[in-house]
This record gives C-alpha cells, structure tokens and sequence, in this order.
C-alpha cells in the first residue's frame, strides 16, 4: 500500500477562478468585520442578526464591485473621446454614478431585508461605505507589501 502525500504549498499554483474566490470571499469577511462594527458601536447602523449581517456584506461587496464595474466602462468611454470636454464629463459622469449608486445600494438593502437592516441613512452609509473601502485599501496593500 502506496500513500500519496499531498503536494508541496510551494509547487502549488492558484488558477485565476480560485484566486477570485479567494480574493472575494476575503472582501466579504472584511466588509463583514467593518459593518458589525459599526453595528456594534453606533446606533444609528442596526442589523437584526449576524446570519443577515453576512448577507448584507456579500450584497454590499456585489454592488461595490457592479459600481466598480460600470464606472470602468464609463470611464472608458469617456477616456476614448478626444477633447477637454469629454475630460470634465468623464468627471462628471463617475462622480454621478458613485453618489447615486450610494442611494441605489441604501434601496436595494431596504428593499431585501426591509426593517431588519437600517444603514442609517445616506450620510452614515457614506461614512460606511469610505470605511469599507479604506479597510479593503488596508488588506490590499498589505496583501502586496508581502509579496
């Protein structure tokens, strides 16, 4: 009887899919730890349970990410024009979609989980949601810097 050992971590390689899973996955457990504190330590952040608070947090992470997404193509489209004008509308149009996508991100928790999350109104989602985004900076650099 032969036992096989397991590969060597070294030899291993990460294929693209895994390495967005992984990358996601870390994303949702650092949003999740920045919400539930902010559930934790201000009143005005109210979610019912932590099961719902997992859930806000991956939704939070597909909607920042569609944002993300959408603001690329918009950016893209405007980089393409040539001209001064197509540089302030590019301005105009991401700094459009980043504050409106805020509103439609508060609608679309309120409309799938209802009273059992309350973000606390644009203005604490605002700070909410530079919070996320700071912590996401944090992790992603110091992901790098050990590279």
């Amino acid at each position: 009887m032969t036992i096989e050992r397991a590969p060597d971590a070294a030899n291993r390689t990460v294929s693209p899919r895994q390495g967005r899973f992984v990358s996601s996955l870390l994303l949702v457990l650092v949003y999740l730890t920045v919400l539930n504190l902010f559930v934790e330590y201000w009143d005005r952040i109210v979610i019912d349970s932590f099961t719902i608070s997992v859930v806000t947090a991956a939704l939070i992470t597909v909607l920042f990410k569609a944002t993300l997404a959408i603001e690329h193509r918009i950016s893209g489209y405007f980089k393409a024009r040539p001209g001064a004008g197509a540089k302030v509308l590019r301005f105009f149009a991401v700094w459009g979609l980043l504050i409106s996508s805020k509103f439609v991100i508060l609608e679309v928790v309120d409309i799938v989980f209802g009273e059992h999350v309350d973000l606390g109104g644009f203005l604490p989602f605002i700070l909410l949601a530079v919070s996320l985004l700071v912590a996401e900076l944090i992790i992603t650099r110091t992901h790098q810097a050990l590279a």
